[in-house]
């Protein structure tokens, strides 16, 4: 059981410890960096030139890790292959929109419409791959009951893959913040999965929690490199994708509340603008709220991670 543990985190945290300097120095002698939105916090323009695209090298340490642990142990399973495919595939468009940032030296990448169009793909792919396997499509709604609707789930899942990537995103604005909230959020699901025996997906919680391990070394603050919307966008869709594999589905509202409360607070602020022309919080996404109140990015990385773990620590609880 240790041995399920170790093998996968130790791999894929060995592989993007050991990669990860060499990318930085490589991007930094190109002075490839990222380039700071001006209607964030004005003492973040200091991070300008800062290497991005991190999420690459922990994607590919996940990737190598899943394959190789997979062949060994037995367990290179389909939903394994589909995980690590959403993972990917997420990983590809939030590189290509990362590419056209660095490139391009600005802060806007891919337009809003083309990375839609490339997370709704991705989600019609996670679906018939899913359907293919034969994973049940039932599917409870709150307040309505049960439904085994093929349409209805599938509009479901795209959605939710759609959502949570986009969710974990917009969390991405910390040092740090993500990378310590990806470990919690991938652990629980490892060890959902681990009570439920399916060894297949807890492979892959585990190779993204050491990825994630190693890549934070990187990341706290003061950065040496983001991890980008490479990493972001990947790590949200996989999330989504073993929460769906794993038929729990629901279960995201509260092991991923940050990622919730952090993508809330964007609607419910654009719609109080646009509908009253005032500010519900001082600056959104809500992270940025506490450090115009004057926390520090350390204080809000420490509050959000262990509000993160005791939500997760709940559903355990309440699960296992």
């Amino acid at each position: 059981m240790l041995a399920d543990i170790l093998i996968p985190l130790l791999s894929s945290f060995s592989i993007t410890v050991m990669v990860l300097p060499l990318f930085i120095g490589y991007l930094r002698m190109h002075e490839e960096g990222q380039q700071i939105r001006e209607e964030g916090p004005k003492w973040h323009l200091k991070k300008s030139g800062t290497p991005t695209m991190g999420g690459l090298i922990f994607i590919i340490g996940i990737l190598i890790t899943n394959i190789w642990v997979g062949l060994v142990k037995g367990l290179f399973s389909l939903p394994l292959i589909i995980v690590s495919a959403v993972i990917v595939l997420f990983g590809i468009l939030g590189f290509w929109d990362d590419f056209i940032k660095v490139s391009m030296k600005r802060n806007l990448g891919l337009r809003a419409w083309q990375k839609l169009s490339g997370q709704i793909l991705v989600g019609l792919i996670f679906m018939f791959a899913y359907n293919h396997e034969g994973f049940s499509t039932n599917l409870y709604i709150p307040f309505i009951g049960n439904t085994n609707s093929l349409i209805i789930f599938t509009l479901f899942a795209i959605f939710w893959l759609v959502g949570f990537s986009n969710a974990v995103n917009l969390t991405d604005g910390l040092d740090g913040l993500v990378s310590g909230l990806g470990i919690i959020s991938y652990g629980t699901y490892a060890l959902m999965a681990m009570s439920q025996d399916r060894m297949d997906i807890a492979l892959v919680c585990w190779s993204v929690v050491g990825g994630l391990v190693a890549f934070i070394f990187y990341n706290h603050k003061p950065a040496k490199i983001f991890m980008g919307d490479v990493g972001s966008l990947a790590l949200g869709g996989g999330l989504a994708a073993i929460a769906l594999i794993l038929q729990r589905p629901w279960s995201l509202l509260l092991i991923g509340l940050v990622y919730v409360i952090e993508t809330a607070s964007v609607m419910l602020q654009v719609g109080s603008f646009k509908l009253f022309h005032r500010r519900i919080f001082k600056m959104t996404p809500i992270h940025h709220h506490f450090e115009m109140l004057g926390w520090s990015e350390w204080k809000i990385d420490i509050v959000f991670w262990i509000f993160g773990m005791i939500c997760s620590a709940i559903y355990l609880l309440n699960y296992l």
